[in-house]
């Protein structure tokens, strides 16, 4: 650790000495547009340099998620993102030695490494990072510890009544298509993977290509390109790139389906298609979400609403407490000026906390110039909103009802 120490800080000086007198280039200190710059290997680098700020930070966004699970071994992606940073003493010591935190977000379209450290340990969070991603240990005793720890957290989450409506909703909406699949697994589904497994993964979607860094906070922006480029270079690129090219899934059975589970409490979930993040209605969508939820939680306390977009269409759920038919009049009837004017000002609100690093990752995932921000949605019309109300309203509605049995003693 001291020679790392010393190494970083000469290699600090050096950096310092060379670009020192070309910081007057760096972006102006909040502004939206971040210094974009691209690795030989094909990685995208975003830079936002604010001497102001307290902390430096850098994400790194792979853009490959659950998805990409294998069938019958979904889980595979989760596990992958796991193991970069497997034990608690490689967690704690972004905290324990540079003064920040570390964050790992793993869903069906990317996963996402979040960290900070002080800026004195700025060279440091970078090479810890690039370390880990590049070439993260895959071996069979610590895949081992991590099934079983992920097998723990969804034994709890197969045992939760909303979880298990949901998933049988969107499984039946979806079929086998990707997202009718746990996003983490289920205990069965992990029971089929090994280490081999994980191997295949990172050699296929953790790769330089198929990456974006983004560098934001106080540190010097020459400093940041340098230091990416010798700590991200060696970072191998893929044989080739992994195109979403998966078949839409079929309309669904609309039957309702029934679930028991010991000792549930009676529920019921409808599931519809949604929009993708990339849909230049995808705006609107927020305000209807907001709309519907509010509609729903008149009719039945308790209850919520998600619309959750992804690359690929993603879908609207509507959980209800008991078992209750779908209120159809919470999407037919048309949104009202009231209705509209009451819930856009907090949507831009919402949308307003949405960090710039995030909206830029996005860009890249979704493969959009779209950004979401306060602005885009008080342009929003009440048209806009109705024209995705109808859009939504097209859509099959599949239900599963959830009903309790004894708990066996």
């Amino acid at each position: 650790m001291k020679f790392r120490s010393l190494f970083n800080k000469y290699f600090l000086f050096g950096i310092c000495l060379t670009f020192g007198a070309a910081t007057a280039f760096a972006q102006k200190p909040g502004s939206g547009v971040p210094r974009q710059e691209k690795l030989l290997n094909g990685l995208k680098v975003l830079m936002w340099s604010d001497p102001s700020a307290s902390d430096v930070k850098v994400s790194i966004r792979v853009h490959s998620g659950a998805a990409f699970d294998p069938q019958a071994k979904e889980g595979v992606m989760q596990l992958l993102a796991d193991n970069i940073f497997p034990s608690a003493a490689s967690r704690s010591y972004f905290a324990d030695d540079l003064g920040g935190n570390l964050e790992v977000i793993t869903n069906y379209d990317y996963i996402q490494i979040n960290a900070s450290a002080r800026p004195g340990e700025f060279v440091t969070l970078v090479q810890t990072l690039a370390q880990a991603v590049s070439n993260p240990t895959i071996d069979k005793e610590t895949t081992a510890a991590l099934k079983k720890a992920l097998s723990e957290r969804l034994g709890l989450l197969e045992r939760d009544s909303v979880y298990v409506a949901d998933q049988a909703a969107v499984r039946r909406l979806f079929g086998t298509f990707p997202y009718g699949r746990p996003q983490m697994g289920s205990v069965e589904t992990l029971t089929h993977i090994d280490f081999a497994d994980l191997q295949f993964a990172r050699d296929r979607f953790l790769c330089a290509d198929n990456a974006t860094v983004a560098i934001s906070g106080n540190f010097n922006s020459d400093l940041g390109f340098r230091a990416a480029r010798r700590y991200f270079g060696a970072w191998l690129k893929s044989d080739k790139r992994v195109p979403f090219t998966f078949r839409q899934p079929d309309n669904p059975d609309t039957r309702p389906i029934e679930v028991n589970l010991a000792g549930a409490s009676p529920r019921t979930s409808f599931v519809l298609r949604g929009l993708a993040k990339n849909d230049p209605d995808y705006a609107a969508s927020l305000i209807l979400e907001k709309v519907l939820r509010e509609r729903i939680e008149k009719i039945a306390a308790g209850s919520s609403v998600s619309n959750s977009a992804r690359v690929l269409p993603g879908v609207v759920v509507i959980n209800v407490p008991g078992a209750v038919p779908f209120p159809f009049s919470s999407i037919s009837d048309r949104v009202s000026e009231t209705e509209f004017n009451k819930v856009r000002a907090d949507v831009a609100a919402e949308v307003s906390r949405i960090s710039l690093v995030d909206e830029w990752l996005d860009m890249d995932t979704y493969k959009t110039t779209l950004v979401v921000d306060a602005q885009t949605v008080q342009k929003l019309t009440l048209a806009d909103v109705q024209r995705v109300a109808d859009r939504l309203a097209k859509n099959p509605i599949v239900s599963v009802v959830l009903r309790t049995v004894p708990v066996v003693e």
